[in-house]
């Protein structure tokens, strides 16, 4: 789009369905690599990725000619089949339904990376749960908690 500029920051944040921790270690460089290359074949930015065994968080610079639902639907379909294929779990993997996306401006991105580099540090006095019910009262995003994560019944 000719003469259109923008610099539009998202921290996604998403987790394993049912909150399983099941990305593993010696797997988990494989993935993040796969999804920068998606977002990256999105003609988007990586600015910044991590997670944790049940949760991924990624700061991206965001291209407007894909909306945030479309990219969000490739990366965890894409990503998802990538290591279902790749047999990196003993049984089939899916992503759990829904994402947070929270928008940053160019002033907070390095606090942002910082934070989305520490994920280790975070989790040590926070689990993903309450974590992921802060950003939403952070970022005032009206919720009913019973939507929020899906629960193995």
């Amino acid at each position: 789009m000719a003469n259109t500029y923008t610099q539009i920051h998202i921290h996604f944040v998403f987790s394993v369905k049912f909150r399983h921790g099941i990305i593993q270690s010696k797997w988990k460089e494989d993935l993040y690599k796969y999804i920068a290359g998606v977002i990256q074949n999105n003609n988007h930015k990586l600015l910044a990725i991590n997670g944790m065994p049940d949760h991924i968080h990624i700061l991206i610079g965001l291209r407007p000619a894909q909306s945030v639902s479309d990219l969000m639907k490739d990366l965890k379909q894409s990503s998802s089949k990538w290591i279902n294929e790749s047999k990196l779990t003993n049984g089939h993997f899916e992503w759990q339904e829904g994402y947070g996306a929270f928008s940053y401006s160019k002033s907070e991105i390095n606090q942002v990376i910082s934070y989305i580099h520490n994920q280790e540090l975070h989790h040590k006095k926070k689990i993903f749960r309450e974590e992921y019910l802060d950003f939403l009262e952070k970022f005032e995003i009206d919720y009913d908690e019973k939507f929020i994560f899906k629960e193995l019944i």
